[in-house]
């Protein structure tokens, strides 16, 4: 039997469930195990808690042999490797755009002045600012659940998620609008998830990589990239969204990046192309540009 450690949420069993169901569909036995992590127990913001909140428990668990490999969502990670584990694969990736759920089936842009949106992510609080059309953005904590309880019981007018969770929740339909990353650019690695395992157990390594998709690993491997050129954190005010298309000489990989104030008020964007052959130059180019355009001082980082 082969242990899965997995967060006790809604959201990270279900995630946790569909890479136990592909392995079982590889011939084996998978225990999903229960892990709580301090980002569960807390309910202060995320961008307070510190980078890796949901993950260190998992990575303990491992570490000290507790279970044998562990599912995370990919943008909770730290950039920084983790030693003596690998992230063996990086299954298909979910729709990596956020999604607005409203009351009365409202849209973005038909949520007027005043309107109360609630979202935890600093990234997602700068990019309605930089909207200028007088949304409040609410900080908010919780599970998706607890989430949409709060547009349903009038507390909000509307929330923003990532659509992957909404989705695998098997609640889509909920859904008042998919938001376009000119308007809403993800977080890096958003949608993707994260299988890591110990770097020393050879066989585990071995099964687990037939899971691994290389056009995901390769988007979220130059989006993170440039999170880490960047030395910002997973709750940073930074998006980043990349996409595998044929180009003339074969695939190519199309990053867009961001920075942003916290209040909004100020925004870089701007784009790179590369090979896919080396998506980690993708980022480490397009974080050199960013930088160059004055990121450092949009973010507020005093370097």
């Amino acid at each position: 039997m082969i242990r899965l450690g997995t967060r006790g949420s809604a959201l990270a069993l279900a995630q946790s469930g569909t890479v136990a169901d592909a392995v079982r569909q590889l011939g084996h036995q998978v225990e999903l195990v229960e892990i709580s992590t301090a980002g569960d127990r807390s309910s202060a913001p995320v961008a307070q808690l510190g980078v890796g909140v949901f993950v260190s428990a998992l990575r303990d668990a491992l570490l000290a042999k507790e279970i044998d490999f562990a599912v995370h969502s990919f943008k909770d990670l730290p950039t920084a490797p983790a030693d003596g584990l690998s992230v063996v694969a990086v299954p298909g990736r979910a729709d990596p755009r956020d999604a607005l759920v409203s009351r009365d089936s409202l849209s973005l842009a038909e949520l007027g002045p005043g309107a109360r949106i609630g979202t935890g992510a600093v990234r997602r609080i700068a990019q309605l600012n930089a909207l200028g059309r007088g949304l409040i953005a609410v900080p908010i904590r919780g599970n998706v659940d607890t989430r949409l309880r709060k547009v349903a019981d009038g507390e909000l007018d509307a929330v923003v998620l990532a659509r992957a969770g909404i989705a695998r929740l098997g609640r889509a339909d909920e859904i008042t609008e998919t938001l376009d990353p000119l308007l809403m650019l993800p977080a890096p690695a958003q949608g993707a998830l994260a299988v890591e395992c110990r770097a020393d157990d050879v066989e585990l390594l071995e099964l687990l990589a037939a899971l691994d998709d290389p056009f995901t690993r390769a988007a979220v491997t130059a989006e993170r990239t440039l999170l880490a050129e960047l030395e910002a954190g997973c709750s940073a005010p930074v998006g980043a969204l990349a996409e595998v298309a044929e180009g003339d000489d074969g695939p190519e990989i199309y990053l867009r990046g961001a920075v942003f104030s916290p209040d909004g008020s100020q925004t870089i964007r701007l784009s790179r192309t590369g090979t896919l052959a080396d998506p980690a130059e993708v980022g480490r180019a397009l974080a050199r540009d960013l930088r160059d355009e004055g990121a450092d001082q949009v973010m507020g980082e005093s370097q």
